[in-house]
């Protein structure tokens, strides 16, 4: 006869195995994780089969976290004895109220040593020899250059692009990111997933088989139609048209029937079912500039400035076009990308047909210096070169001015389709801060050169006090304005 401690041991010998030998009823992101790693297969240099790293996309308690959890398990367990896995989110101190307590959870689960039952900070711990990290994407001390074997994203979209390929780059074996499409345009979907060595995954929580019971009933209370009155087609929500005959994509015009259960009760939402529970992209919660239009030409009669938001190494430089009246703003995204040297911004700004008459309302930060490569600099260079540009003076704060353009209707014209992408993104992504999940009032540093580079303009247009005293503020730069 076992005791009951024996019991123990051999329930979590079964469940460790279990990792490895893969039951019938298995999270699909966890055996797909454990497929495209298993079957890597290179062939010099050329990855022929498997993937190199693997994208999880997928809504409410579809698994995605608690699936590449139970793979680092399985890589700790199963498959290293020396490894280094790096886990990254958007800030370190978002660990300790989410991957905290998933891994506290399941080290207990698995009855293995358990950090996460006493500290209350655990920037690394170990199972084995293996030593798991915990890094915040706003800490690029301890980012940049940081090696590992294998590597998580957690909440892919908030991290930053250039964190994603510096860590990537130095990735030895394998990689893992997972995100809610809470985004209809990102850079992740057109530059990370597309790529041939990269696998990916879209999941709901209906893949999930362990889910608890009350948990899926919360996301299927916000189902805001009647259940077979509508199907997803290549990521589009149709429904029977009356008026045609035909099955066309839900609009204001056509929708199915409503939910009645869930309409009566007030529990039914559009957007939180087509994310969580659907799985689909769509518009970020928080997002600073939600009610935008977009457009394909500029008004005739509306008279065009210029917005400027510098960036020269890993930021880009974004120029947009601006007009106001009194109830609505126009912008236009006319360049996206690093520029370092007035030179190579006056060529450009020439191929746009900028005209050196209308004003340019730039940054103002000095934060940036050097030869050619600071506001001062790009600023008096281009004075120089006859463009009418003043550096703004940011004073009431920026959530001051964020406020002030909320006012009025936000059109975005996009006439190119490469910018209106960039456009798209920063729309879609530029958002308020959060703490512990609530939004507080001052928005993230990121996603904003678009909107920084038509704030200014929207503050010359509004007080032209907030333009640096320009006589005086210029002529200390050597500038004759």
């Amino acid at each position: 006869m076992l005791t009951d401690q024996e019991i123990i041991e051999l329930e979590q010998l079964l469940k460790i195995e279990e990792l490895n030998v893969l039951p019938n009823e298995v999270n699909d992101n966890y055996r797909f994780l454990k497929k495209q790693f298993e079957e890597q297969t290179y062939v010099n240099e050329n990855l022929v089969k498997g993937s190199k790293g693997v994208v999880l996309e997928g809504g409410a308690r579809s698994g995605k976290t608690y699936s590449s959890l139970y793979f680092i398990l399985y890589i700790c367990l199963h498959v290293e004895q020396t490894c280094v896995i790096n886990i990254v989110r958007e800030t370190y101190n978002e660990f300790k109220t989410t991957l905290y307590l998933d891994f506290k959870k399941i080290l207990r689960e698995f009855g293995l040593p358990n950090p996460f039952e006493t500290a209350k900070d655990v920037q690394s711990f170990y199972i084995g020899k293996n030593q798991i990290n915990f890094m915040g994407a706003d800490q690029p001390s301890k980012v940049h250059g940081a090696t590992s074997d294998y590597l998580y994203f957690n909440e892919m979209l908030t991290i930053d692009q250039q964190v994603f390929k510096n860590l990537t780059m130095r990735c030895n074996k394998f990689w893992i990111a997972d995100f809610n499409p809470s985004v209809t345009e990102h850079w992740v979907f057109n530059e990370v997933i597309t790529r041939d060595d990269v696998g990916h995954l879209r999941s709901t929580f209906r893949g999930n088989p362990h889910i608890p019971i009350g948990q899926k009933i919360e996301i299927l209370a916000s189902e805001p139609w009647l259940p077979g009155s509508y199907v997803v087609e290549d990521d589009i929500i149709k429904c029977y048209n009356k008026k045609t005959g035909k099955l066309e994509p839900i609009s204001d015009c056509n929708q199915p029937p409503a939910h009645p259960k869930n309409t009566r009760q007030g529990t039914a939402n559009e957007f939180f079912w087509k994310v969580y529970g659907l799985g689909l992209r769509g518009a970020m919660t928080g997002i600073i500039f939600d009610n935008v239009s977009y457009i394909t030409d500029w008004p005739e009669d509306i008279a065009r400035t210029y917005g400027l938001d510098f960036g020269f190494t890993n930021d880009p430089t974004a120029l947009t076009g601006f007009g106001e009246d009194e109830h609505n703003i126009w912008i236009e995204l006319l360049l996206y990308e690093p520029i370092d040297h007035p030179d190579d911004l006056d060529t450009v700004l020439v191929s746009l047909g900028v005209e050196k008459d209308v004003p340019i309302t730039a940054d103002s930060s000095d934060k940036y210096t050097g030869e050619n490569k600071g506001t001062v600099e790009m600023v008096r260079a281009l004075k120089k070169k006859g463009y009418s540009i003043r550096k703004v003076s940011k004073n009431k704060g920026v959530v001051f001015w964020i406020g002030s353009m909320k006012k009025k209707k936000i059109h975005l014209v996009i006439r190119n389709e490469k910018l209106g992408k960039f456009a798209k993104i920063e729309q879609q992504n530029y958002r308020f801060k959060e703490v512990n999940g609530i939004p507080i009032n001052q928005p993230i540093d990121k996603f904003n050169h678009m909107w920084d580079s038509g704030r200014y303009a929207h503050m010359a247009y509004n007080n032209p006090l907030t333009l640096h005293q320009t006589t005086q503020s210029l002529n200390e730069l050597g500038i004759n304005y």
